[in-house]
């Protein structure tokens, strides 16, 4: 599969199979995170790989929009530091766009869950506690999201898209 192909297939599966995902395939995923660049390629981004059940089950608790955790056998916590870069931020969104176009390219369905809350600093100070006293992470490690990742239970229709002239335009915005 090519990336585009792999863009163009992606879907939000928020319904899993029982099929555990194997080590191989996981790694594969998370590499993709890995090897997503960097901000001045200053290493402010952090992975953690989930899998085990009761800790997956708790994190769907960290919002009302993520409780698919508890169908997915696996999550990918996604971090960044602001204390390494300005950038971390980007970083960070960039590695999970990788994670989940990775995640198609082998066969298994992800799903977004939004931690950060750039809006609600409150809001998202408490999702992020959540998720860090979960995964023991560092005080400086700001949490930007949570991919499920599983085998589809389903596989949903694509969604329709907007017109194209009202999201590209060309030498100015129009």
């Amino acid at each position: 599969m090519n990336v585009f192909q792999a863009i163009q297939e992606r879907r939000e599966i928020t319904k899993y199979s029982d099929q555990l995902i194997p080590d191989d395939k996981l790694k594969k995923v998370e590499d993709a995170g890995y090897y997503a660049p960097t901000g001045n390629n200053l290493p402010s981004k952090h992975i953690v790989v989930v899998k085990d059940r009761v800790t997956l089950d708790k994190l769907s608790e960290t919002t009302p929009y993520m409780k698919w955790l508890k169908e997915a056998p696996a999550a990918i916590a996604v971090t960044g530091n602001p204390t390494v870069s300005k950038y971390w931020l980007q970083d960070a969104s960039i590695a999970c766009a990788f994670i989940w176009l990775e995640a198609v390219e082998v066969g298994i369905g992800s799903a977004f869950g939004a931690v950060y809350h750039s809006e609600d600093e409150e809001e998202s100070i408490k999702r992020e506690n959540h998720v860090r006293a979960l995964l023991n992470l560092p005080e400086e490690q700001r949490v930007v999201a949570v991919l499920g990742l599983g085998y589809p239970k389903e596989n949903p229709k694509p969604k329709n898209h907007i017109p194209r002239e009202e999201v590209v335009s060309y030498e100015k915005f129009s």
